[in-house]
């Protein structure tokens, strides 16, 4: 378990707080708090309510039209903590500028509200910062960023790091405190700021451009639903763009055996508003009508050729609004219940559906879809950095305006010679692929080495000069400490699991090795103990001209040796005499061995067990001395018989 990652996350037992939570994907959180001491708790309250009227007046202005992708900017008054504040998320969907648009209008009410301080992130975290990322600060990397980014005044601002420098993440209410205690200290990066909201230069302008009208041929009820209600136009495309065999099935009358609600026929002209995100998401579909929808799109192409494309819209539209009424995955949809409501009312007769009178006189608005077009080969320019060289290749000149800001990003991380995949922050030592850089790393590349060593081959030879042992000492005493310190360093520049891994194993190395040394040790004092006692039966005596005390025997004429012999015929003699007769070794050794054997008295030894092991076994010792000489010769005759 010590080498699992450490993270912040607590489990049951030591401080379990809850689950690291973490926002669904293309959904943007925000939050407001009233940061003022001279405020009590009631009077922040009231500033929350002010907040959001101003809000509400603010999307009376710019937003009478707005179709948001999936869900509309919603702030809730809320406490937590005990604190008040206000609370939202919005779910963009694929609409990127639905996002944007949130912050553009919290970033406006943030200059009436001096005392607001708003806090926007997103599945990404802190996006603000992602945007500004090359005006960014070394230490402001993702994994200290977050609660640190605040806006304030129409400004954006950061909480600096602590008095000790020490890069880490803060909590929630450890930035609201910095915040309400030292507000002056937060730090205001003009450069960064304007990296971070560069997006919202069109802003209010662009607030309309993302919209788009056609004229398209639609079924009189389906013109009736998106008439009283134009933002219905979301949930129908996204219906339709999402979707399944089951909805595919249900708007089939002849395999789900069901009445269509909006059957296509009986179709008017009328003009419909997407956002550009709805409309290019409807016309990038290929799909092939099944069914009455199938006969019904074909009909559409016989009486007006020229308008084949917007025929084909009308048709995924309408067969859009079937699957979101028909498929109970959409039920709990608050536009699908309020689009039942006006079916029943039309169906009790409290409503009708309008004339062709009626439609007339609505208004109709067609759109150019220009914005739609790309130059592929100038767009390959822009990918490049070269720049495009025709005007009208990008219809839509904001994403142009993207594209380039993208690109010029890209290059001038490319051309930064200070920049690297570490980013703002750094990585940790351990996380950099260097083995082959070992200059810049405290330990040597063992690939560097063997190269060294293969170059040192093609050096001429040098002349070698004699040291002294004492220089050998001094020499080999520092390639061991170098060694030593090498090691240690690079041991501790590994990561605790990894340190970890490596005690155990040297542990268990080193139990081993001692283990080994214990036998060893055994064997060492069993060789003494038996080679002690054949030096004290003179067992390892090989000269036949010595007695047991080293001393030399001498020889009748023909040259036999005696068993026994007196004191004064015993002389010494030189090792080194080289005046002495030939050894008879195998006579010497086994008489050595008998005499062994015989000290054993009847007992287990060394020389018993020695010959044992041979196949040679000694005969019993256990007549007087007259008959020690003839067991002495069959002894000896045996032991002959045994070499041959």
């Amino acid at each position: 378990m010590d080498n699992i990652p450490k993270d912040d996350f607590k489990w049951f037992g030591e401080g379990f707080d809850g689950f690291p939570k973490k926002l669904p994907e293309d959904v943007v959180e925000y939050i407001v708090f009233i940061i003022d001491i001279k405020l009590s708790d009631v009077q922040i309250r009231e500033r929350l309510q002010a907040f959001q009227r101003a809000l509400i007046t603010l999307e009376k202005k710019f937003l009478k039209d707005y179709i948001w992708q999936r869900d509309a900017l919603k702030l809730e008054l809320v406490r937590e903590d005990g604190r008040w504040m206000l609370k939202g998320s919005t779910n963009y969907g694929d609409s990127v500028a639905d996002e944007w648009l949130i912050v553009y209008l919290l970033r406006e009410l943030s200059k009436e509200f001096k005392d607001a301080w708003i806090r926007i992130y997103d599945t990404d975290g802190e996006f603000l910062l992602i945007e500004g990322a090359n005006a960014l600060p070394k230490w402001l990397n993702p994994e200290v960023a977050e609660h640190r980014v605040w806006i304030n005044m129409h400004r954006l601002l950061v909480i600096p790091l602590g008095k000790h420098g020490i890069p880490k993440p803060l909590k929630m209410e450890e930035a609201l405190h910095i915040i309400t205690e030292t507000p002056a200290a937060l730090h205001h990066l003009p450069k960064m700021e304007a990296e971070a909201f560069h997006r919202l230069k069109g802003y209010p302008t662009a607030i309309a451009e993302n919209q788009h009208h056609a004229t398209l041929p639609l079924p009189r009820k389906v013109a009736h639903i998106l008439h009283l209600n134009p933002s219905y136009i979301a949930p129908i495309v996204e219906a339709f763009y999402l979707r399944d065999p089951i909805s595919l099935r249900l708007i089939q009358p002849s395999k789900s055996k069901t009445t269509l609600i909006f059957p296509p026929e009986d179709f008017v002209e009328v003009s419909v508003r997407f956002t550009k995100v709805l409309y290019a998401q409807l016309l990038g579909q290929n799909w092939a009508a099944p069914g009455p929808w199938g006969i019904a799109l074909s009909e559409l192409v016989k009486k007006g050729p020229n308008k084949a494309e917007k025929s084909e819209i009308a048709i995924k539209l309408s067969a859009g609004l079937e699957m979101l009424l028909q498929h109970s995955l959409h039920s709990g949809k608050r536009p699908v219940r309020e689009i039942k409501v006006l079916l029943e009312d039309l169906d009790s007769g409290d409503d009708t559906l309008p004339t062709d009178a009626d439609i007339a006189g609505w208004p109709k608005r067609e759109d150019d879809e220009a914005w739609l077009n790309i130059d592929f080969s100038e767009f390959e320019k822009e990918l490049d950095g070269k720049g495009g060289t025709k005007p009208d290749a990008f219809g839509d000149k904001s994403a142009q305006e993207n594209l380039k800001k993208m690109v010029e990003r890209f290059n001038a991380f490319m051309n930064d010679e200070e920049a690297g995949i570490e980013g703002a922050g750094g990585l940790d030592p351990m996380d950099e692929d260097n083995d082959s850089d070992a200059g810049e790393r405290k330990w040597d590349d063992p690939d560097d080495e063997d190269e060294d060593s293969d170059e040192s081959n093609d050096d001429p030879p040098v002349q070698e000069t004699e040291e002294s042992d004492d220089d050998e000492d001094v020499e080999y005493a520092d390639v061991e400490f170098n060694e030593y310190e090498t090691a240690l360093e690079k041991f501790m520049m590994l990561s605790p699991g990894e340190k970890a891994i490596l005690t155990e194993d040297a542990r268990a190395l080193a139990l081993a090795e001692e283990g080994d040394d214990d036998e060893d040790e055994e064997i060492r004092e069993l060789s003494k103990a038996m080679e002690a006692e054949l030096f004290s039966h003179d067992a390892l005596n090989l000269d036949p001209n010595r007695g047991a005390g080293g001393k030399a025997i001498k020889k009748d004429i023909k040259g036999k040796g005696k068993g026994k012999a007196k004191m004064e015929d015993l002389v010494e003699e030189d090792e080194d005499d080289d005046d002495g007769d030939l050894l008879d070794d195998d006579y010497n050794l086994a008489e050595n061995m008998l005499k062994s054997f015989k000290g054993q008295v009847g007992l287990a030894g060394p020389a018993g067990n020695l010959m044992g092991m041979m196949g040679v076994q000694f005969p019993n010792d256990a007549d007087d001395e007259p008959k020690k000489e003839k067991t002495m010769d069959r002894t000896h005759a045996h032991f002959a018989q045994y070499q041959k």
